[in-house]
């Protein structure tokens, strides 16, 4: 994270948690039913594997709401499923999210949702062989390259990153949309030059990728600031550490929240459990995602555009004071 933090009661006031946002929109929990689907990701990707350890540490709590994980493709695949009411809770890239509420492509009107909390940062790992011609950004014109797969957060963020790159018309790159495994899978065989891949770090598949394949990360530190300065300040600055995947310095890299979402008619109560389970088990949940990360609730509510939900305005107000 970049910048000087903001006092509580800032955070608090430029999150909208006024004493009328307190109330405004509350609905009394009368309980149509007690179980929420989470929209998450891919099996074996970090979405899937975060709600699966909600879902873990929900039934082992006190809360009487349980929770389902659905695999899904992921930030824009979950952000339509909750804008059409077949999930209650999902998890989205700060970027696809806030696309969604300003009915920016590929969503076609406003997309009414609303934030619990963002929960960790993604990185992203734009990754090449080692051994390969390919040391910048601009040396990918022409080349393949593993964007993600399509409906998830990562592949509108390779998009993007490869526009302000100068990588199209004549210079555009040949997209492969593939999933993590696979695009991990074509670097191996060849099949692709480089793959971008946004996630938490280190990302368990691309760690044991790197110990059977010298692989190079590029940095990304400009590329960072030209997408803040043309889609908003959910784009950071982040660095990936010396001694994870073998790197030997520190790469400078995008970093992008990821938002834990819920649609705006979960009843308050429900948000307020859930962030209850998320805040108290946070260690547990995050242990699989990204290592070292940390959830505090003065950072969590920094969910820029996306409004938060009463009930998470309910939890945050009880914790500050």
């Amino acid at each position: 994270m970049t910048g000087r933090p903001m006092s509580r009661r800032g955070l608090l006031r430029a999150a909208g948690l006024g004493p009328a946002a307190a109330v405004a929109g509350c609905s009394a929990d009368t309980g149509p039913e007690r179980r929420l689907r989470l929209a998450t990701g891919a099996p074996g990707g970090p979405y899937h594997a975060f709600g699966r350890a909600l879902a873990a540490e929900a039934a082992r709590s006190d809360t009487r709401w349980r929770i389902t994980a659905l695999g899904t493709a992921a930030s824009v695949d979950n952000l339509r499923m909750l804008a059409h009411a077949s999930a209650d809770l999902g998890l989205a890239m700060a970027d696809a999210a806030e696309d969604a509420v300003r009915g920016r492509p590929p969503f076609t009107r406003p997309t009414g949702v609303t934030a619990l909390a963002r929960v960790y940062v993604n990185y992203a790992h734009l990754v090449v062989p080692a051994r390969g011609p390919v040391r910048s950004v601009r040396d990918l014109a022409g080349r393949t390259v593993a964007t993600g797969a399509a409906g998830s957060g990562g592949q509108v963020l390779a998009g993007r990153l490869l526009r302000v790159s100068g990588l199209t018309g004549e210079r555009s790159v040949r997209q492969r949309r593939f999933g993590l495994a696979a695009s991990l899978e074509a670097l191996r065989t060849g099949t692709v030059d480089a793959l971008i891949w946004a996630g938490g770090v280190p990302t368990p598949a691309l760690s044991a990728l790197a110990r059977e394949l010298p692989l190079r990360f590029l940095p990304l530190e400009s590329a960072a600031g030209t997408l803040r300065d043309t889609y908003g300040p959910v784009y950071t600055t982040v660095t990936l550490p010396a001694g994870v995947y073998g790197l030997t310095a520190p790469v400078a890299t995008i970093g992008v929240g990821n938002y834990l979402l819920a649609r705006p008619r979960v009843p308050r109560q429900a948000a307020e459990e859930v962030l209850r389970v998320v805040f108290d088990r946070w260690r547990v949940l995050l242990r699989g995602v990204t290592a070292g990360a940390r959830l505090e609730p003065r950072f969590a509510v920094a969910t820029g555009d996306v409004p938060l939900h009463p009930g998470a305005v309910a939890y945050y107000r009880s914790v500050y004071g």
